[in-house]
């Protein structure tokens, strides 16, 4: 299941830089609710994993080690040691545990390449963490984060709604 076809289009003419903020800004938010995610990677977080939603025009490289994602154009990404690619709503749920990864996987909606220990060793740090992307990424402004939260929630319930229509 790839996003809606609205939401490509709108993501397509979005500048880099707005997206590396943004993709920095989110990782800063996840990384203060779960402060030790990355120290679970051991020898692996001086990796760099790069993350390839098929339905965006952007990936990401993550480098737990320093704690920073850069944004690039698809397929234009330096050096990477693993990169994990599929749709963008399956690839946050599988980070959050909501989809089972072998079945993602052998299913052929998700693609590894590179370094499968790196991976592996990625999936078990995640998998020890309660993320919960809507709950993580929501402001922390009292105001804000109830109705941010449930919009970000009730997205995702869409989207993977979608997803096991599919």
């Amino acid at each position: 299941m790839t996003l809606p076809l609205a939401i490509q289009t709108i993501a397509e003419p979005l500048p880099l830089v707005l997206v590396q903020r943004a993709a920095q800004l989110a990782l800063d938010r996840v990384l203060h609710r779960h402060p030790r995610v990355f120290d679970r990677l051991g020898d692996f977080a001086g990796r760099a994993f790069c993350f390839s939603p098929v339905d965006l025009p952007f990936e990401f490289v993550v480098r737990p080690r320093a704690r920073k994602v850069t944004a690039f154009p698809r397929r234009r990404s330096l050096r990477h040691d693993v990169r994990i690619s599929g749709p963008l709503v399956p690839l946050l749920a599988l980070a959050e545990g909501r989809l089972d990864g072998d079945a993602e996987f052998f299913g052929r909606q998700v693609a590894i390449d590179g370094d499968m220990e790196a991976a592996l060793a990625l999936r078990n740090a995640l998998e020890n963490e309660s993320l919960d992307f809507a709950r993580d990424l929501a402001p922390s402004n009292r105001l804000l984060r109830g109705p941010v939260e449930a919009i970000l929630g009730r997205a995702r319930e869409v989207l993977l709604k979608r997803e096991e229509v599919s």
